[in-house]
């Protein structure tokens, strides 16, 4: 294929891929009641409106100066609009609803920077005839950064109440299996964390790759389903403090939390919240907890969770030594191999999606949940943070935040690539995280 034509592809695709991502988060806004929009359904977050402002200014701030030399022309929304909240520390928000713009307002900054963005990157295009590795990564970063809010969004509109969404049309109905627990034994081997410099694009801490070697193990060939989690429960699991680490114990006890935050129990029966219903509990669903309940019940189940490189041997090693890119092999995500990319809200039943399973024949490694890891995230050697976005991992190296792998039904597909790390902090609830066990 001739470059021109490799170069005009790369240039179409980019700004399809861009587009599709504006179009999927205007379609989760889209669901909100419209006096909803100054809800707040996380106490440790911003106010839904923060967000309408956010993905455009993140965009903005990221792109006018450094790619396109654009004049702004409302900095103080610039500002107001670059930063979200991590929820570790520091108190909970107490701003008003009154503190923030108009809708009305909000939306036209949107529009107005959208309309610039678009228009500077297609004078740079009929200008220059490419965009380059610089404009690419940074339009490759401004994708992917839409795509993990519309993710990350789906947990806050998971907790507005049922009567503030309006619900869209169903989509593909849910699938039904039968999975007897059970543990697949993973041969020692070498695993690749990371990859390389200029291999294909990747976050910060995806670089550099690093070979490790593991030792042989067991792991759960299904995630930890509702049926499982509750017998955990039933034991008296959330009140037996040798279980949890003197932190968690902390934190359970001051919360109060005795079941999973996506659960509800009525006159003796268990239900789930759904995205847009409650139903009684779906008892082959994964289950989705904090890494703190995760490591509990891990504890008592005389096992442990996974390490990053465990985890990672058993998605996508072979037996052979070799590696793959996904966990079935080579070819691209599809709805076949897993619940991902939007294709629905809720979980599915464990081992769903057989065409899925890894070499080894453990499923659901891609998509239905991400999972919890025993390994706190942390550079992998070799690090360098990116220049123009410095604390974007660097601000989590922090012992407080655990990695997660794998991807959830609200992941996209862009973002199941072997080198993607995600994280969070063991006492957030809010996650759609699941985890399995390994035994030695």
């Amino acid at each position: 294929m001739p470059v021109a034509q490799r170069q005009v592809e790369s240039h179409s695709l980019l700004l399809d891929r861009l587009a599709d991502a504006r179009a999927n988060t205007d379609q989760l806004f889209s669901i909100v009641q419209p006096d909803a929009l100054y809800d707040r359904p996380i106490p440790e977050r911003h106010r839904m409106v923060f967000y309408i402002g956010h993905l455009e200014a993140f965009d903005w701030n990221l792109l006018r100066e450094r790619a396109l030399g654009r004049e702004t022309f409302r900095p103080e929304y610039d500002r107001l609009f670059a930063f979200g909240i991590d929820p570790v520390g520091g108190g909970l928000p107490t701003d008003r609803p009154e503190d923030w713009p108009a809708i009305g307002d909000v939306r036209d900054y949107v529009a107005r920077v959208r309309g610039a963005l678009d228009e500077g990157l297609q004078e740079r295009w009929s200008k220059e005839g490419s965009f380059g590795p610089e404009l690419t990564q940074l339009l490759e970063v401004a994708i992917e950064h839409r795509l993990m809010h519309a993710e990350t969004l789906a947990y806050m509109l998971h907790q507005l109440p049922l009567d503030r969404k309006i619900r869209p049309d169903a989509g593909p109905q849910i699938v039904h299996a039968t999975a007897i627990p059970d543990m697949v034994e993973i041969p020692s081997g070498r695993v690749t964390l990371g990859q390389r410099r200029n291999e294909s694009f990747g976050w910060d801490n995806e670089f550099e790759a690093n070979v490790v070697d593991v030792p042989r193990f067991s792991i759960e060939r299904y995630k930890v389903t509702n049926r499982q989690f509750l017998e955990f429960l039933a034991e008296g699991g959330y009140n037996d403090n040798r279980l949890w680490s003197e932190s968690a114990w902390a934190w359970r006890q001051k919360h109060d939390i005795s079941h999973p935050g996506f659960w509800r129990q009525q006159d003796g029966v268990w239900f789930q919240r759904t995205m847009f219903h409650e139903v009684r509990l779906p008892m082959d669903w994964p289950v989705y907890v904090s890494h703190a309940e995760a490591s509990a019940y891990a504890r008592w189940a005389g096992t442990s969770l996974p390490t990053e490189a465990e985890w990672q041997r058993a998605a996508y090693g072979t037996a052979e030594g070799t590696e793959r890119p996904y966990p079935w092999g080579t070819e691209p995500p599809s709805p076949k191999r897993g619940n991902f990319d939007f294709e629905r809200w809720d979980p599915t039943p464990v081992g769903a999606f057989p065409e899925g399973k890894s070499s080894f024949g453990v499923t659901d490694l891609a998509g239905n949940g991400w999972e919890w890891t025993s390994t706190l995230f942390a550079p992998l050697p070799g690090f360098e943070p990116f220049p123009f976005y410095r604390g974007y991992s660097a601000d989590f190296f922090d012992n407080k935040h655990f990695v997660m792998k794998g991807g959830s039904s609200r992941t996209a597909s862009c973002m199941l690539r072997r080198s993607f790390r995600n994280w969070f902090q063991p006492h957030y609830p809010y996650v759609y995280a699941g985890f399995r066990c390994v035994s030695h």
